[in-house]
């Protein structure tokens, strides 16, 4: 009795910090080579059972999305629900969604890392890589859309048969350049950061073509100090050159709506608003994923509970700021004075999109009010519960956006209810089967954890252990 008695008091101590008297960010005592064992792990051995059935369910609904494209390029758009007056619907409700998903990793690696906040060590690569895989996902559906993908080239700066250049007067032209700068930034900020973990697996490797891939990517890393000085001076350039995209992107985004005259849509408030959604929809995918990896890789001890509880405030506080900007839509359809804004904000709560409407207040607004509460940001079950409601809230509140917006017009004689077809579904269940296909090639073959940044964290960096 007085030696289990013993050892649950050394747990508990050993999950405070023995310098700043406040909960470890890292539990237990793994020590520098327990952060390489626990982390290597997970692409040195065998995955378990649940890798191999997520994977093959991600490659199945991968593999119906490529049908949906097949078919999408060989019948044109006219497969989808679009339609006059809702000329646009999924694929840009699609697109909206996906390059919010992409918002926290950025935050989370880049924002956080100036503000020195330590606690994002953990949780960073995978957030990076989330962000990475969910703006590939987003950058189809501009292409897609158009109705001809094959001259897609022609949204490029590149000279062509046509001897034009963009015009950057349209929207979709902001969309692609901001979108594409930030995937180029976020590929270099992740690879950047990846480079001393890669060089870890290489010195680690039982096989010759591991050796030699995980060399080639690790670019010659020996970590010796003058290539330390150039890692962290290059790190924090691109970290600084990241975060002023956290903001304009889901901004530029937002100018699709906020630059036309449609009531629902010709609002200033949409730039802040959108980019608190994105950051909101983003942290709550990173909640939802860092869930399943922490219990499918007994990561227990490197993302941990004080991690969840965290990125739950953030979520919080985010999901706070999208309340007030419904508040705020309401506010301006009435003080306005404007019976087309009243119109247009009444449709949405009381239409034929009502129920759309509901499920993202339900998702977006209330259920987020459970972490003013410690027991539910501690809570494993109830964090991925909210997680998942705000992303179907999310969703929803692009779809009511575009939708609702469009479907009841100026003239009531072309008024029509948009009802998506079976190629609308299948191209947003196929866009998650690339999300979830590329991120299970990435946990598998590629440390989810930084290595370097964790081991940076732990008393022994600091001459305490």
């Amino acid at each position: 009795m007085a030696q289990a008695v013993r050892e649950v008091t050394v747990e508990a101590v050993s999950d405070i910090d023995p310098i700043q008297g406040r909960p470890a960010l890292i539990t237990g005592t793994p020590g520098f080579h327990g952060v390489t064992e626990a982390v290597a792990r997970a692409v040195e051995w065998k995955p378990p059972a649940g890798w191999y059935i997520a994977f093959a369910i991600s490659c199945t609904l991968l593999f119906l999305f490529l049908v949906s494209m097949a078919w999408l390029f060989w019948e044109g758009v006219g497969i989808w629900g679009n339609n006059v007056p809702v000329a646009w619907a999924w694929p840009i409700t699609n697109f909206v969604f996906w390059v919010g998903i992409g918002h926290a990793g950025t935050l989370i690696s880049a924002i956080l890392f100036l503000f020195r906040q330590r606690w994002r060590t953990s949780i960073n690569r995978a957030a990076e890589a989330m962000t990475i895989f969910a703006v590939l996902c987003a950058l189809i559906f501009p292409a897609i859309h158009t109705g001809r993908p094959w001259l897609a080239y022609w949204m490029l700066p590149v000279p062509n048969q046509m001897g034009m250049w963009p015009q950057f007067r349209s929207p979709l032209m902001w969309d692609v350049f901001a979108v594409s700068i930030y995937l180029t930034v976020s590929v270099l900020f992740w690879y950047v950061g990846l480079i001393p973990d890669l060089a870890t697996l290489r010195d680690r490797a039982k096989t010759r073509v591991r050796q030699i891939v995980y060399g080639i990517l690790a670019l010659g890393w020996r970590s010796s100090h003058r290539q330390w000085l150039h890692y962290e001076r290059a790190y924090l350039l691109l970290a600084g050159l990241a975060t002023p995209l956290v903001l304009s992107v889901h901004s530029v985004v937002s100018f699709d709506f906020a630059v036309s005259k449609l009531p629902g849509w010709h609002s200033t408030i949409f730039p802040p608003y959108f980019v608190a959604g994105a950051i909101f929809s983003g942290m709550a995918m990173v909640v939802t994923l860092m869930v399943v990896c922490r219990v499918a890789f007994k990561l227990e001890h490197l993302i941990t509970i004080l991690h969840f509880d965290r990125m739950a405030k953030l979520i919080l506080l985010t999901g706070s700021m999208v309340a007030y900007a419904y508040a705020v839509e309401c506010f301006v359809a009435w003080y306005s004075g404007n019976a087309f804004e009243k119109f247009a904000f009444l449709n949405r709560a009381l239409g034929p999109y009502a129920w759309a409407y509901w499920v993202m207040i339900v998702g977006n607004v209330l259920a987020p009010q459970l972490f003013w509460f410690k027991r539910a940001r501690t809570s494993i079950a109830i964090l991925f519960v909210v997680s998942i409601l705000v992303n179907v809230g999310m969703w929803f509140e692009r779809f009511v956006i575009v939708v609702t917006s469009l479907h009841r017009d100026f003239l009531p004689s072309s008024w029509g209810y948009f009802s998506p077809t079976v190629w609308d579904v299948t191209t947003l269940m196929g866009s998650f089967g690339l999300f979830f296909t590329l991120f299970c090639l990435f946990v598998r073959y590629l440390p989810m954890v930084a290595m370097a940044e964790v081991k940076g964290v732990l008393p022994e960096a600091r001459g305490d252990g």
